[in-house]
């Protein structure tokens, strides 16, 4: 295997990390945005900005595992077939809390409860990562995906 085609294969494990990295940056300032509002209506209207942002390319980031990662990764290793379907699993979870806190901002939801949405996604979305790179990391740095990172793992 030349040094070029190793890098490509092994570049899916480093992608995977970099976005779980910036996905948790952008829940982090999505929080500093609540936190830092002195009232309801600041905090709702900031939050709308972030949470808009940051929940689309969480969704975004888990649909491309589900059209593009997973089937792939499931061919090559069948083993897997039931922790891609706990990770599926996730996601569908995480959309649903997504959806919760698109109605509680919709609603100008109290600070606190807000607060509460994002905690909750907060603990979901990191067990979720963390289960996901000790499942996959291995698999992704010997995966023969041809496909564009953006569209597999979002726009991120």
């Amino acid at each position: 295997m030349s040094e070029g085609e190793k890098a490509r294969l092994t570049a899916w494990s480093h992608e995977l990390r970099t976005v779980h990295q910036r996905l948790r940056a952008a829940l982090e300032a999505t929080r500093d945005a609540l936190s830092s509002q002195q009232d309801a209506q600041s905090a709702t209207r900031d939050l709308l900005l972030f949470c808009h942002g940051f929940c689309a390319a969480l969704t975004a980031h888990h649909e491309g595992e589900d059209r593009e990662l997973f089937p792939a990764i499931a061919a090559a290793h069948p083993e897997l077939r039931e922790t891609l379907r706990r990770l599926e699993q996730d996601h569908s979870m995480i959309a649903y809390l997504l959806g919760g806190l698109e109605k509680a901002v919709a609603q100008a939801a109290s600070p606190a409860a807000l607060e509460r949405h994002l905690d909750g996604i907060f603990a979901i979305m990191e067990s979720h990562f963390r289960y996901e790179e000790r499942a996959l990391l291995t698999v992704l740095e010997s995966l023969d995906l041809r496909a564009d990172p953006r569209d597999v793992f979002g726009p991120l």
